[in-house]
């Protein structure tokens, strides 16, 4: 477990600070997306929903520079700097002075502006910038890139993920649904065991209850309650009892059925209670245990939620069949999950046409499923004339871990510097390149247009710099301008 902050770091920021120009005194960079080409969604609008820098600032450049660094004794935290320096570059080939000096210092002497988060921004356009606040100190900017870049990529892509979830099913809700009370939870986090560690699932479990309140992460709603505490007795997600596979075979395949009986009767008489449906046979738990259990189930103040977990989600929910196919004579699976729930319990239609299962029953699917199957399950729901609440997808590591920092291109670039008093604009413009890692050039100004868009000025002068839509979110070991999860959520217009 790393707790010496000033060693997070790639191997070779140690030696850049002598490689900047004799003289240099300022170094000022950015953290911008570059590009969606690696994303794929149905509703893709070539923008980034921005998240994560507030829990990072506050974590690692507040808290853990603070106890591991700044409040340890200066021989401990130089010492263990010099001692892994010797072993790694060679016997006092990297000095020590700068890190005595920044442990003297008791802060780190940094300005990072950015954008609020929540927003929707374009690619090309930064997040946010950050530069130097102490001439000596002119290294510790871009020293910090390779942490500042591993937190915040995938906090922010696992952010417009989710929002991207979203606006699939408000798109099937607009059409298909009279009432969105089941949008906020329509899409639940079951990413967990997937993703890389702790921090890891409680940061970027965090982008999905932007727009979602549903998830099985619970480091995820503490990190939301410790980093983006919103006042008063603020809901931040829920779930509901749950079964799984353990629990059903333990109930053994023979009593499968009595499993499901002591579940809605003694356990859950009333409430939610979701119940994994696939150990052995599911269509025979969806034609035959609901029918015996009819009774029950319809008895209940509440609903019971049928999980399945294996096989293609798309066919499961909607079936093998031609959807024009009204025959009789047709399987349970080609009719698929809703359409065998609605002939045993049926439901209602709404005023835009479309059956609403009843309330005592519910489906939840949550293997596999993708931004593109989920558009599929709706959309073929829609044809078979059901609406979209009728289903609730579990959103798992599929969705939330096979992504990198190229999924939205993610750089930090220097494109300013100053040495000797005078002022440098700096870019990179590689011919070699398609255009991708062409970087923007001096001081940056991230400005609305009359759309509204983000946009991005390049080249500016310092008062410039200091207007427009990049605030100061840390200045010399302090945080500013923060906001709730409540705030964030509001901005990127889902759930409150």
């Amino acid at each position: 477990m790393l707790t010496n902050p000033i060693l997070a770091i790639d191997g070779y920021k140690v030696s850049h600070r002598e490689q900047y120009p004799q003289g240099t005194t300022r170094v000022y960079s950015n953290f911008t997306p570059r590009s969606d080409r690696f994303f794929a969604s149905p509703q893709a609008d070539g923008k980034l929903v921005f998240f994560g820098l507030q829990g990072f600032l506050q974590w690692f450049m507040v808290d853990l520079f603070n106890q591991q660094f700044f409040a340890q004794p200066e021989e401990k935290v130089v010492g263990e700097y010099k001692a892994l320096m010797d072993s790694y570059i060679g016997q006092d080939r990297v000095s020590v002075e700068h890190i005595r000096a920044l442990h003297r210092l008791g802060y780190l002497p940094l300005h990072i502006k950015a954008l609020d988060e929540g927003s929707k921004v374009r690619m090309k356009v930064p997040v946010l910038t950050i530069t130097n606040t102490r001439d000596e100190f002119f290294w510790l900017v871009n020293y910090l890139e390779t942490v500042i870049s591993a937190e915040l990529w995938k906090a922010s892509t696992n952010a417009t993920i989710a929002h991207h979830y979203r606006k699939i099913c408000q798109a099937w809700a607009d059409l298909t649904c009279d009432d969105m009370a089941h949008l906020d939870f329509q899409c639940h986090d079951f990413s967990f065991r997937g993703m890389s560690g702790l921090h890891d699932v409680a940061q970027s479990g965090v982008g999905h209850l932007l727009s979602f309140k549903g998830t099985d992460n619970i480091p995820a709603i503490l990190y939301a309650q410790q980093y983006y505490p919103t006042a008063g007795d603020y809901f931040v997600a829920g779930s509901i009892p749950a079964t799984e596979h353990s629990v059903m075979c333990m109930g053994e395949q023979a009593t499968e059925i009595e499993t499901f009986r002591r579940l809605i009767e003694d356990l859950y008489p009333n409430g939610l209670v979701s119940i994994v449906s696939d150990t052995w046979d599911y269509w025979r738990v969806l034609t035959e245990f609901t029918r015996e259990l009819h009774g029950k189930i319809m008895a209940r103040d509440g609903r019971v939620v049928f999980r399945p977990d294996s096989g293609d989600p798309c066919d499961i929910i909607c079936g093998t069949g031609d959807d024009r196919d009204h025959s009789p004579t047709r399987s349970a699976q080609e009719k698929g999950s809703v359409e065998v729930l609605w002939e045993i319990f049926g439901g209602t239609i709404n005023s835009k046409g479309y059956k609403v299962l009843d309330p005592h029953v519910g489906l939840i699917y949550g293997d596999s499923i993708t931004l593109a199957r989920a558009q599929e399950i709706l959309s073929r729901l829609a044809a078979k004339g059901f609406a979209s609440a009728n289903v609730v997808f579990g959103v798992g590591s599929f969705t939330y871990q096979y992504n990198t920092r190229d999924t939205f291109g993610f750089a930090m670039k220097a494109t300013y510097g100053e040495v000797n008093g005078v002022g440098r604009a700096i870019f990179k413009q590689p011919k070699t390149d398609s255009g991708l890692k062409q970087s923007a050039r001096g001081l940056l100004r991230v400005i609305r247009d009359e759309q509204g868009e983000y946009q991005l000025r390049d080249n500016q002068n310092w008062q410039q710099e200091q207007q427009g839509e990049l605030k100061t979110r840390f200045l010399d070991g302090k945080l500013y301008h923060q906001d709730s999860l409540a705030q964030i959520r509001q901005r990127l217009g889902r759930p409150c």
